[in-house]
C-alpha cells in the first residue's frame, strides 16, 4: 500500500528543488502518491494568500508533507508560513541532523560532526506576541514593564520601544525534552544536552531547564547535561565531537542549528523535520534563494536528505538508508555536484540541480 504525501513546491528555487527531491524519492521504488500543492509569494499574487486553502486541506488529509523553501519577508509582509504551519498543526518538534559527509568542504573533516538539534517549535519569542512602538498596551502590562525596566520605557500608556513576550510552558518544555530523549533512545544516541539562558531568564529558561532535569530522570540510560547558550556556541566551534543531541527553546534552536550546519558544510547539506503528534513536514533548513530562481544551480542535497527523514517517518527505513548512501556516494565522488560543493566555486565541471539529482538516482539503481 502506498503513502500519500503533500508536495509543497514553494517559491524562488523551491519548485526545482522539489522536482529534484521527488525524482530521488521515486527512484527508491517506494510507492508515494504525491499531491502537489503551492505556497509562497508567487501564489499570493494570484490568490491573495501565501498559503491557500487547497494546500492546507491536502496536508490535513495526508498528515505528511515534503516542503520546498518559501520566502519569508524580513521586517514587513506576511508572517512566516513555516511558523504558521507549525502552530496550526502542532508541529512542536523541529529536528535538524547536522552530519558530516566525506567530500563536503568543512574545517572539521578531520573530526567528523554528527549531532542532532531538537528545537521547540511553537513557543518562545517565535509565538509572535509583539507590540509595536507607540501601540497601546494594557495598564497591567504597562505597570509591570515600567516596574522592572531601568528607565521608563512606556509613557502615557504608549510604548517608546517594541515589546516581545517570551512564553515558555511546562507542557511545551516537557514534550520537546521528552521527544529529544526518545529520539536519542530510538537512534542509539548517547547523550542529551539542554541548552538555555536560565542564569538570566529564570522564569522562562529556568522553567525549561527544571523541566528538562525532571524528564531526564525517566531516561537513566542516556547521559544528560545542560549548557548556557552562549557557552554552547563556543563549545560547538571548539569541540563539536563531544555533543550528540541538543534540545533547545525555539530561538536558540533556530540559531544553533545554523551554526551546527556551518560545521558540516553549510545549509546546502542541512535537512530538517517539523513533527507533531500525528503530522510532519519535512524541509531543507535553507531559504528560497530567489536570485537563483530558474537557473538550475542550487544544491538539492538538503531537501533530498529531508526526504530521507520523511522516508524514516513513513517506516520505509531500507529505502531511507539507500537514499542517504546514494547521496553520500555522489558527494564523496565529487564529480556530479553543484558549484558550492567544488573546491573552486568557479569550477566549470560543476553540474546543475537536476543533474546532481540524476546522479543520485543512478546510484540508487
Amino acid at each position: 500500500m502506498g503513502h500519500e504525501v503533500t508536495l509543497i513546491t514553494g517559491d524562488g528555487v523551491g519548485p526545482e528543488l522539489a522536482e529534484a527531491a521527488r525524482r530521488c524519492v521515486d527512484a527508491t521504488g517506494v510507492d508515494i502518491h504525491w499531491d502537489v500543492q503551492e505556497a509562497g509569494v508567487d501564489v499570493m499574487a494570484r490568490c491573495g494568500t501565501p498559503l491557500p486553502e487547497p494546500t492546507l486541506a491536502s496536508f490535513r488529509r495526508t498528515r505528511c508533507a515534503l516542503k520546498a523553501p518559501i520566502t519569508t519577508p524580513v521586517g514587513t509582509g506576511f508572517r512566516s508560513i513555516n511558523v504558521h504551519l507549525r502552530q496550526e498543526f502542532g508541529l512542536f518538534a523541529c529536528i535538524r541532523p547536522c552530519k558530516y559527509y566525506p567530500g563536503v568542504r568543512t574545517f572539521y573533516s578531520e573530526r567528523p560532526v554528527d549531532l542532532v538539534i531538537v528545537r521547540e517549535n511553537t513557543e518562545d519569542l517565535y509565538a509572535g506576541i509583539e507590540f509595536e512602538a507607540a501601540q497601546s498596551l494594557t495598564g497591567e502590562l504597562i505597570d509591570y514593564i515600567n516596574r522592572i525596566s531601568p528607565r521608563r520605557w512606556i509613557r502615557s500608556g504608549r510604548t517608546e520601544t517594541g515589546v516581545s513576550i517570551k512564553p515558555i510552558s511546562i507542557t511545551g518544555s516537557e514534550r520537546i525534552v521528552r521527544r529529544a530523549f526518545e529520539y536519542a533512545r530510538d537512534n542509539q544516541r548517547r547523550k542529551v544536552t539542554a541548552v538555555h539562558k536560565a542564569n538570566i531568564m529564570k522564569h522562562t529558561d529556568g522553567l525549561f531547564l527544571a523541566t528538562a532535569r525532571r524528564v531526564a530522570t525517566e531516561f537513566p540510560e542516556i547521559e544528560f547535561e545542560d549548557r548556557i547558550v552562549d557557552n554552547m556556541c563556543m563549545q560547538l566551534v571548539q569541540k563539536p565531537e563531544l555533543y550528540d543531541v541538543l534540545v533547545l527553546p525555539n530561538l536558540y534552536g533556530d540559531i544553533l542549528s545554523d551554526l551546527a550546519a556551518g560545521l558540516v558544510g553549510g545549509l546546502g547539506v542541512a535537512p530538517g523535520a517539523n513533527v507533531g503528534l500525528n503530522s510532519a513536514v519535512f524541509e531543507a533548513t535553507h531559504g528560497s534563494a530567489p536570485k537563483y530562481k530558474g537557473q538550475n544551480r542550487v544544491n538539492p542535497t538538503a531537501l533530498i536528505l529531508s526526504s530521507v527523514l520523511m522516508l524514516h517517518h513513513l517506516k520505509e527505513t531500507a529505502a531511507a538508508d539507500r537514499l542517504e548512501k546514494a547521496v553520500a556516494a555522489v558527494i564523496a565522488e565529487g564529480r556530479d555536484v553543484t558549484y558550492d560543493m567544488k573546491a573552486n566555486r568557479n569550477d566549470p565541471t560543476a553540474v546543475g540541480t537536476q543533474e546532481m539529482a540524476a546522479a543520485i538516482c543512478r546510484r540508487l539503481r
